[in-house]
């Protein structure tokens, strides 16, 4: 099968658990880029993660302004510089950061947007956004990674929001994060059913 009908296939593949479709631009933008099948994946089940992150937050915290579709944008994206660093499909590597930053905004997506593909590793940047947190929890969780320090900072940003005790809101993200892990396994042979 041609790499761009397996390119197809990740981008609009039903899954289980089922994922959400990337947003349009996305998905062109990586035909465009004749990006690698599991890049493609990837991007998908960390965007489905990061809808059900910002839903739950929605639902939550009713008056916490938060920048959906960022959110959406820059989980479907943050990784979108290994389509110029394959290597560091499989291996660690953070070239594709300010890679992945530089070719959103050559293919014409504003500098807002193209952050995520820099910042969703660098959560411990104390200028970083809540949605920034959001990206990068949702590039953890949909594995079932968890990372204490970022989750802490996750949950100091609900506090506030809410004028909640830390600990309630810990214990609520505890369990919607531990709700979605119980399909990272899915997800995980999801992506691995396309190559790199």
């Amino acid at each position: 099968m041609p790499s761009s009908d397996t390119l197809l296939r990740a981008l609009h593949t039903p899954a289980d658990p089922p994922l959400r479709p990337l947003p349009p631009s996305v998905a062109a933008l990586l035909e465009a880029l004749e990006a690698p099948p599991r890049l493609a994946a990837h991007l998908r089940a960390v965007h489905d993660v990061a809808a059900e992150l910002v839903d739950w937050v929605e639902r939550r915290c009713p008056d916490l302004a938060v920048d959906r579709d960022a959110v959406l944008f820059g989980a479907a994206t943050h990784d979108i510089g290994k389509t110029v660093h394959t290597d560091e499909l499989s291996g660690p590597g953070s070239s594709h950061e300010e890679s992945g930053r530089a070719l959103l905004e050559a293919h014409g997506f504003p500098p807002d947007l193209a952050r995520f593909a820099a910042t969703h590793a660098s959560w411990t940047d104390p200028a970083v956004a809540f949605e920034d947190l959001l990206v990068s929890t949702a590039d953890k969780v949909w594995k079932n990674k968890r990372v204490p320090e970022l989750e802490d900072l996750v949950v100091a940003r609900l506090a506030e929001a809410t004028g909640g005790q830390a600990w309630e809101e810990y214990l609520a993200l505890d369990d919607l994060l531990g709700r979605i892990g119980d399909g990272a396994d899915q997800r995980l042979a999801f992506q691995a059913a396309f190559p790199v």
